[in-house]
């Protein structure tokens, strides 16, 4: 029998893990600069952490949670999200105190038993930032403007953040009450779970990918209308800021995320080489969550971005730079050239060259052969006549170019024509 990787999730191979490596070293070096520190959190949690800050009526929490019975008879489910540990974390270590503003960054996989499609694993992985301590609109620009920022680091030129606003709890009410109305005759119809699932939560309704359910609520005013005057004027602040920055960004009163925890600022980014399902990362504020999970009323903001799908997008613009290739193949091209050819490797490794070497004392021929194939751009070879003049002959792959250079030479020679 051969075994294959489970459905919903992929192998990252030696030949793509560097892609990997780019996009996380990115998001690493931005978190760096704007000061969040990275927190790592556990791969499972007690399943209340989800059901207290998701929603029992979310997709998350009602389908899509890996959730088990542990020898203890704990109920424990894998992460299918990284804000709710964060914040659990957060409240376990005191790592917010009132008056302190704190920013975290994390790199985790997430867990989540869906359809498996383009960009969606039922093990995915994510970057993500949380801003925990401020209600300053300056803090969602911040983040917002941080997430737009990783993208245009990564090359991905052609996205847009879709910002909306979900008000207070007078606007969310008026609004729910708006989406009811709208979708009765609709709802009519439907199972008593469907039901009882809107009535609980009417915003879900507005996630549907149900052409009825889409047709029902096409009719209903944005949550903009309802918009209480004090974040009305939040969310133009936020506009001001994003726009004073540089950052490209859309109002659009549809983003209204699939979690019950967000609280006014939510948005997206989205990319056209995506297809319909074309939302890279989403985000928002959510000030109830850390009091949802036992602590005090604490002002959050934040995102998560997922890594595959930046991939995704990364290839389609055909943004890498070569990625696993070395850069040098020594040849030996005598047996007496063994530790001549062992000191030249670690030099060139020791000035930050990728560099490959045969150690199965293979013929000559063979080992040029090896490197053609690595797709090294030079290959260095060093027989006995090299040894007594103490030089190599620097072959250029793929040309007929070939020259003598000093052992002492190579380095900078190597660094000059890769």
């Amino acid at each position: 029998m051969r075994y294959q990787a489970p459905r919903g999730t992929e192998d990252v191979l030696p030949t793509d893990s560097y892609k990997w490596l780019k996009v996380e070293s990115t998001f690493r070096e931005l978190a760096r600069r704007y000061g969040y520190l990275e927190l790592r959190t556990p791969t499972f949690e007690d399943t209340d952490v989800f059901l207290r800050t998701a929603g029992e009526t979310s997709d998350i929490v009602s389908k899509e949670m890996y959730t088990f019975t542990d020898k203890g008879g704990r109920s424990i489910s894998l992460k299918p999200e990284g804000t709710a540990p964060a914040m659990r974390a957060l409240l376990e270590h005191n790592l917010c105190p009132p008056g302190v503003v704190t920013r975290m960054s994390y790199i985790i996989p997430i867990f989540r038993y869906d359809r498996p499609q383009k960009g969606r694993y039922r093990e995915a992985h994510q970057v993500g930032l949380e801003l925990v301590g401020s209600p300053s609109a300056t803090a969602d620009a911040e983040v917002i403007e941080i997430t737009v920022r990783f993208y245009e680091a990564l090359g991905i030129t052609d996205s847009v953040a879709k910002l909306n606003s979900l008000g207070r709890d007078e606007c969310r009410a008026k609004f729910r009450e708006a989406i009811l109305q709208h979708s009765a005759a609709f709802l009519a119809d439907q199972t008593q779970e469907m039901q009882d699932k809107v009535h609980k939560n009417p915003l879900r309704l507005l996630d549907s990918k149900d052409p009825a359910a889409q047709e029902a609520i096409k009719s209903i005013p944005p949550i903009t209308d309802y918009l209480e005057d004090e974040s009305r004027a939040r969310f133009d602040k936020i506009q001001e800021l994003l726009t004073d920055a540089g950052v490209k960004f859309e109002v659009a009163p549809d983003i209204v995320r699939g979690l019950d925890y967000y609280t006014e600022t939510v948005f997206e980014v989205l990319s056209n080489k995506l297809g319909a399902q074309s939302s890279l990362c989403g985000g928002g504020r959510y000030d109830n969550l850390v009091k949802d999970l036992g602590g005090s009323s604490t002002p959050s903001v934040g995102v998560a971005m997922g890594i595959e799908r930046a991939i995704i997008v990364m290839d389609e613009a055909g943004l890498w730079d070569g990625g696993t290739k070395p850069d040098v193949f020594v040849v030996q091209a005598t047996e007496s050239a063994f530790k001549t050819c062992q000191s030249l490797v670690r030099q060139l490794r020791s000035q930050g060259l990728i560099t490959l070497v045969d150690i199965d004392g293979k013929s000559m021929k063979s080992q040029l052969r090896q490197a053609d194939k690595s797709g090294a751009a030079i290959a260095l070879i060093l027989g006995d006549d090299e040894l007594a003049k103490g030089s190599v002959q620097l072959k250029k792959l793929g040309s007929s170019e070939q020259i003598e250079v000093s052992i002492e030479a190579v380095s900078q020679k190597v660094l000059e024509l890769r």
